[in-house]
């Protein structure tokens, strides 16, 4: 399978692990050693200030942190939009990329916009293409506008929505299908 590196995750109806149940899944790396990624649609009720505050200054007032994934969640990951592409120390797609480890206060003025989340989501050999013929995901294009969406909460519903008449019903299944 190719590189899924860069494109986003949808998670299908049948999806019902807890940890991605109608996620948006940004992948930042995948090769024959696995997969990881962010979920980017699951915002936290704490914010990067609260939580994180040496990032604080990177983000907006108020931000909140969100929850990449089950993997190491105490850790802080930061994902970024960059003045210059070379700035990211893993470039995901365009100018958009993570920053590893403690960000220098020059690269500070080459971050156009960012978000912080908690831990990230991971996938070790094969597993991602093990669920991908599975039909657990649904594959679309990133784009800067999905990374960071002013509506996280619409992202799963919105992207499924665009895709087209063939997932319309499904952008519309409640988290419980039960409650339809």
């Amino acid at each position: 399978m190719e590189s899924l590196r860069g494109r986003l995750l949808i998670s299908s109806g049948g999806l019902y692990d807890p940890n991605f149940r109608h996620t948006v899944v940004l992948v930042g790396q995948h090769n024959d050693e696995g997969a990881l990624g962010i979920v980017l649609n699951r915002a936290l009720d704490v914010t990067v200030e609260e939580a994180v505050p040496p990032l604080a200054p990177l983000v907006e007032p108020g931000a909140p942190l969100f929850e990449g994934g089950p993997v190491q969640p105490q850790s802080p990951v930061l994902l970024a939009e960059f003045t210059h592409e070379e700035l990211a120390d893993i470039l995901v797609f365009g100018a958009v990329g993570f920053l590893v480890g403690d960000v220098d206060d020059d690269l500070r003025p080459g971050i156009l916009r960012a978000r912080v989340y908690a831990g990230y989501s991971g996938w070790g050999p094969g597993q991602l293409e093990e669920e991908m013929e599975r039909g657990s995901w649904i594959l679309d294009p990133a784009r800067e506008d999905d990374v960071f969406t002013d509506a996280p909460d619409m992202l799963w519903s919105r992207i499924l929505e665009r895709k087209g008449p063939e997932y319309r019903q499904l952008s519309r299944m409640p988290y419980d299908p039960r409650m339809n």
